[in-house]
């Protein structure tokens, strides 16, 4: 990761991350031209004891170069890394987590008496990705065509490692 970008990750996101307010993670790769290692920020969905990241931005670079090598570390605040086996979701399964994930927000009577009614959080994801809390399982599984799911394992510690 280039200098500039590490002092901006670090001076924006890590303060945030300590309270652990956000799952946000430096996701490393190899880049499928150059071979490089390549490092973005990323937001982390954690469900039901599995990771996942979506490309909020559709096809770009680092989608590009996770489906190429397959393999990624993870580094989570704090430094601890962690190697992946990335392995990319169809659209029907994409579509199932980004439903569940977002169900709790759902159900939360304390935001709706908190917020009002119309309120429907996590108002950023909503809006990027263009849905809603109340959409039908078929209206995420369309969106996790637009913006691929990856799900993250853990890989062996003997396997190589990145970064």
């Amino acid at each position: 990761m280039r200098s500039s970008a590490r002092k901006a990750w670090r001076s924006c996101a890590c303060p945030i991350e300590r309270l652990g307010r956000t799952p946000n993670v430096l996701l490393t790769m190899r880049g499928r031209r150059s071979g490089k290692l390549r490092t973005v920020p990323i937001g982390m969905i954690e469900l039901d004891g599995r990771s996942f990241v979506q490309a909020s931005y559709g096809e770009i670079g680092w989608v590009a170069n996770l489906r190429a090598d397959g393999e990624a570390t993870v580094t989570h605040p704090g430094g601890r890394r962690i190697p992946v086996q990335a392995i990319e979701l169809s659209p029907e399964e994409g579509g199932a987590v980004l439903w569940r994930a977002l169900q709790r927000f759902r159900r939360s009577r304390v935001m709706r008496a908190l917020l009002g009614p119309h309120f429907r959080p996590p108002i950023g994801v909503l809006w990027r990705l263009q849905i809603r809390v109340d959409d039908t399982l078929e209206e995420y599984i369309a969106e996790a065509r637009r913006h691929p799911l990856f799900e993250l394992r853990p890989t062996d510690t003997g396997r190589r490692s990145l970064a």
